[in-house]
């Protein structure tokens, strides 16, 4: 049986891939010390790994296809199938920045004042090439981690640093003075297997039920009863991706009516179609939504 060589990342994408997966219909289980999670799909051959080396292992053909950063396949220079983005946006899987950070009392004030400066930073290739095209000579240093810290203590000028929302270098009483690159989670697949029919087929499977399951994320289903002669003031206040499902009931004269709206705004449109006339009202989550 043909068998598909799937990468998990390990660490901070972990938690939230595996809880998409199984929105998407696949449940891993990771036991606590094992890097070979299972899975209940016997077409698939898990294995968890770094984010970081991800690229690395793809495109070497160790495994079929897996989720990283487009931060680390630009780190590696990995040569792989760009198979989708995957962006996920209300805890993690979002859209990440490698900024440029200083100590708050720094003297440096933008790129180019860091010429003959130290900088640390886990994406140092990355960290070179922008330095490079900003015509700046630094010494780029590679750092396990930690890395704020390095800069608080004085062990160098400045930092590359991950971030999302910028909390953590403020909490070490840095200042952002540069984005050196952004990068969103990516599905990626290595070239002679996205050429193999069995394979790219299972690929494209597991990334539409993925994407459904990350498009269902911030959206809900409504469903209510309303009067004929209410329906076009109903329609009104609902947003829909496209057309309402409308079907006529059993008792003359009322309409069934089934959508798809944004949970940020359903606690304002409920409240509004009650008075509208609409009845019987109800709000359901929804685990994937295809395209």
């Amino acid at each position: 049986m043909t068998i598909l060589k799937l990468g998990i990342p390990k660490g901070s994408l972990q938690e939230s891939t595996i809880r998409m997966f199984k929105k998407a219909g696949f449940g891993i289980n990771i036991s606590e010390r094992s890097y070979l999670p299972s899975i209940d799909d016997s077409e698939i051959d898990p294995m968890l790994l770094r984010a970081q080396e991800m690229s690395k292992y793809v495109e070497d053909g160790a495994l079929d296809c897996g989720i990283t950063g487009e931060d680390w396949i630009k780190e590696n220079n990995s040569s792989v199938v760009r198979v989708a983005d995957l962006v996920y946006a209300k805890q993690s899987l979002v859209p990440v920045r490698w900024v440029l950070a200083v100590p708050e009392a720094s003297s440096i004030k933008n790129v180019k004042d860091l010429k003959g400066k130290r900088v640390a930073t886990e994406l140092v290739n990355v960290t070179k090439s922008f330095l490079k095209q900003n015509k700046v000579s630094a010494d780029v240093e590679f750092s396990w981690g930690a890395t704020e810290v390095k800069v608080s203590a004085g062990l160098v000028d400045a930092v590359v640093e991950l971030t999302e929302t910028g909390r953590s270098l403020r909490a070490h009483n840095l200042k952002e003075i540069g984005v050196v690159c952004r990068s969103t989670t990516q599905f990626i697949a290595n070239k002679k297997s996205f050429n193999n029919s069995w394979k790219k087929r299972k690929i494209f499977q597991i990334v539409t039920l993925l994407k459904g399951a990350i498009e269902a994320e911030n959206m809900v289903g409504l469903k209510m009863n309303v009067r004929s002669k209410d329906l076009n003031k109903i329609l009104k206040l609902l947003p829909a991706l496209r057309n309402p499902t409308i079907s006529s009931l059993s008792q003359k004269g009322w309409l069934a009516l089934e959508t798809v709206i944004d949970e940020k705004i359903v606690r304002n449109i409920i409240p509004k179609l009650k008075e509208a006339g609409a009845e019987g009202i109800i709000e359901y989550s929804l685990n994937k939504l295809i395209h």
